[in-house]
């Protein structure tokens, strides 16, 4: 960065209030890294915007000054995404939390980035609906929409990328545009909404979003499904799924990580290899869906089955689930979380988590399988010390084995978690020539290099 951070720290309290800019050692250490185990490097400067105005205000600083910029939500992910790598201005998104509008008779709302998927659904309860998208830990809307988030309902109502009506995107040189509508379906333009979900900020900085959201259902019912092998489990998910059973969510837990819910949740669960499924519709068809699925699962060995129909219990269920990643690191002491993330084919699912678990078994450290494998995504949790090489050499190797095997059947190196640093050595492969048009979509809008430099597609800018 050729310009001083005295030189920045003058044109940005121009504009923002004191309070609002941040050079705290704390402050930058705690925007250095996300959740993953790549190593974090601190930004220059922090700021914290109160309005798409002021974000404008503060990409044209970095604009004029060759400044890398880093959007950041919560920083709850999973690759790398909102590390500094190149210092810079992190804009971080907190106060920008509000709910502005919720438009029931549409099942529209729309949201500042920095509204968090808890604090949403706590007001659409109000009004009888929900927002759908899930993926365990409670992220900024502006986050998800970043990463293309997805999660444990995406098997019934689709991922972030179906939900995002309208966002509004303050453009590398500041410049602020909408991309959609409040409509339901346009066949006008180019699809710039598709286009800046999954772009990890690396186009712009997501100031507003317009979501769908939907009708809490009138009836929710919820099991946990063991089965002597994981084998088992997955076969009987691609059956359920083959039979046209409208589950909304369906999880596979292995009986490694089922050991780490009963220690770290307090729960007594059948330590094997195991599905948590959730049904939603009205009374006679939910009891139609549920005994038919209990047909399924015992024709593939199924050892029991628990229901649970009271809010209370299934909110527990769900809860023991999605604390899993945390359950591993609390069981863990000095090691690092190592989530791997692939998505296959459904017919290709089964055999892709056996050479999951093989490759598992070859490791001489906790790890783990589970995974949303309703939609062929599933994860493996690799338990890892990064100060021992020979561990960090182990995990990069099972990882490159089973994004690999995924791309070799017609998969993707990222379901859900997004490209980030980590998996960017992946893009070639999968791609082929489309990445280049990527890199020239980069290059057209951000010619300076400067948005989320060295993530998801790195092209050389002047923003270093």
């Amino acid at each position: 960065m050729s310009t001083s951070i005295e030189t920045l720290l003058d044109e940005l309290k121009a504009f923002l209030r004191d309070d609002q800019i941040s050079t705290n050692e704390t402050i930058l250490e705690h925007h250095s890294k996300d959740e993953s185990y790549h190593a974090g490097n601190n930004p220059d400067i922090v700021v914290f915007p109160e309005s798409s105005e002021e974000v404008s205000e503060i990409v044209k600083v970095a604009d004029r000054n060759d400044t890398p910029i880093v959007p950041f939500g919560l920083g709850s992910s999973l690759e790398g995404h909102v590390i500094p790598y190149d210092k810079g201005i992190t804009i971080d998104f907190t106060l920008m939390n509000k709910v502005i509008e919720i438009r029931e008779k549409d099942f529209l709302v729309k949201v500042q980035p920095g509204v968090t998927r808890s604090q949403l659904n706590k007001e659409l309860k109000k009004y009888g609906l929900f927002f759908t998208v899930d993926p365990g830990a409670d992220a900024t809307l502006g986050g998800m929409a970043a990463t293309n988030a997805s999660g444990t309902t995406s098997v019934k109502y689709g991922v972030m990328k179906d939900q995002v009506n309208d966002l509004e995107v303050v453009l590398p040189d500041g410049e602020i545009i909408h991309t959609g509508n409040m409509a339901q379906k346009s066949a006008s333009g180019y699809d710039l909404t598709s286009l800046y979900v999954g772009s990890e900020g690396t186009l712009g900085c997501i100031t507003e979003l317009t979501l769908r959201v939907y009708g809490i259902p009138e009836n929710i019912m919820a099991a946990r499904a063991s089965f002597p092998t994981v084998d088992d489990a997955v076969e009987a998910v691609v059956s359920i799924l083959q039979t046209g059973v409208p589950v909304a969510r369906v999880e596979l837990v292995d009986e490694a990580s089922i050991r780490q819910v009963n220690s770290f949740s307090g729960m007594d669960y059948k330590e094997k290899p195991t599905l948590f499924l959730e049904f939603h519709g009205n009374e006679p068809g939910l009891k139609h869906d549920v005994d038919f699925m209990e047909e399924i699962v015992a024709d593939h060995h199924c050892e029991e089955v628990h229901f649970e129909k009271d809010n209370a219990a299934r909110t527990k269920l769900w809860e023991a689930r999605h604390n899993l990643a945390y359950a591993y690191i609390h069981g863990n002491p000095g090691r690092k979380l190592m989530v791997t993330d692939v998505c296959v084919p459904i017919s290709e699912l089964a055999s892709a988590i056996k050479h999951g678990r093989e490759k598992i078994e070859e490791l001489d450290f906790e790890a783990g399988i589970l995974g949303h494998v309703g939609d062929g995504n599933y994860h493996a949790l690799l338990m890892i010390d990064t100060e021992n090489p020979e561990e960090v050499r182990m995990a990069e190797q099972f990882n490159e084995a089973i994004v690999e095997y995924a791309l070799a059947r017609g998969g993707t190196c990222t379901g859900e978690h997004g490209v980030g640093r980590g998996k960017m050595k992946y893009l070639k492969r999968e791609h082929g020539s489309a990445l280049n048009v990527m890199g020239q979509i980069k290059s057209a809008l951000d010619p300076k290099g400067i948005m989320n430099p060295h993530k998801l597609i790195d092209t050389e800018g002047r923003g270093k």
